[in-house]
């Protein structure tokens, strides 16, 4: 039985990448849809979308958006390699703790919270990591540390008695994509490996992605039990991270990446890059930092057996069909 089908559902960030495959796949099933964001998106509107704008760190906005909901989909969050850390901290800390907040104060019956692999990243090699890895010492960057924190918040609140969980997916890509895509195909020319290239990483199709999503909304209300888990989900097809690249590099018709430098190298010239923009405050992200070199030549790569047995998850679209499409909606969107 579709435990969701029906449901009044909010989605934060249904504009965005993940947010409006989540979105596209609760209409389908006949839901109620609400989303919440900073916009206003026309491709939501189309589809009947109801749509609240506002910051995710306003209490009040996000309490009147999470009123009369049955289940909170929170995508939502600030990602990225650089800037100061009170812009991440307020989506992705505040804003969490104002979602949970609501959920209780609205008796919501399911949260599911949208993480990152990052979280658990100490600078070394992840290889069929699973999800008791803890989190490290210390982190390279704001946004893994902010979401670390932010899993805290939901985990505390499952123990409360919110039922919820925690999903991290890894390097989303597919159709529609305005990140890791449009980023690799237009940095194509100046694109360096890192590393021997041999590291090993999961991705996960975009499709799969919203597809996994949805299974966890349906079994935190079946099986209240899972309530405070989390789960890594992916391709479950490993690939190594500069071949992905390659794949992705040729979906828009462009050559392989070439030249490459060695990993200790990228090293030295991410901690001077790092010390160069916080010397002279540049604002934009540099092109390499510390924790990009290590991201770049380290694998990651999970076991999902978790999100297999207890959701039932296994992809729907394979790497080698998503690239397929992938080629042709990009070409599609050329002419």
């Amino acid at each position: 039985m579709d435990q969701i089908k029906n449901k009044k559902i909010l989605v934060t960030g249904g504009g965005g990448f993940l947010g409006f495959a989540i979105v596209r796949d609760l209409i389908a099933k006949g839901c109620e849809v609400r989303s919440f964001s900073r916009c206003s998106y026309l491709t939501l509107k189309k589809l009947g979308v109801e749509q609240i704008q506002g910051d995710i760190a306003d209490s009040e906005t996000v309490d009147s958006a999470i009123k009369g909901m049955d289940i909170v989909f929170h995508v939502a969050a600030r990602a990225g390699i650089w800037g100061k850390y009170e812009n991440y901290y307020r989506p992705n800390v505040i804003g969490t703790q104002n979602v949970i907040d609501a959920c209780i104060k609205h008796g919501v019956k399911g949260l599911v919270h949208t993480s990152s692999p990052s979280v658990v990243f100490d600078g070394k090699d992840m290889e069929g990591t699973d999800e008791s890895a803890p989190y490290p010492a210390h982190f390279h960057t704001h946004y893994p540390k902010t979401k670390a924190i932010a899993e805290q918040l939901v985990k505390k609140a499952a123990k409360n008695g919110l039922p919820s969980i925690i999903l991290r997916p890894h390097l989303i890509w597919g159709p529609e994509d305005n990140h890791l895509v449009p980023r690799i195909l237009s940095r194509a020319r100046s694109l360096v490996r890192v590393g021997d290239g041999k590291n090993l990483v999961d991705t996960i199709y975009i499709t799969n992605a919203a597809h996994a999503h949805i299974l966890a909304a349906q079994n935190i209300i079946e099986n209240p039990s899972l309530s405070g888990n989390v789960y890594f989900i992916s391709q479950d097809e490993p690939i190594p991270l500069w071949d992905m690249v390659n794949h992705i590099l040729e979906t828009g018709g462009l050559n392989p990446v070439s030249r490459s430098i060695p990993a200790s190298v990228a090293f030295i010239i991410g901690t001077i890059s790092e010390f160069v923009y916080k010397m002279f405050r540049i604002k934009t992200e540099p092109k390499l930092t510390r924790f990009l070199a290590k991201e770049f030549t380290t694998s990651h790569w999970f076991d999902i057996s978790a999100a297999k047995k207890d959701l039932g998850y296994k992809p729907k679209v394979s790497t080698k069909e998503g690239l397929a499409l992938l080629a042709e909606w990009i070409k599609s969107n050329q002419r």
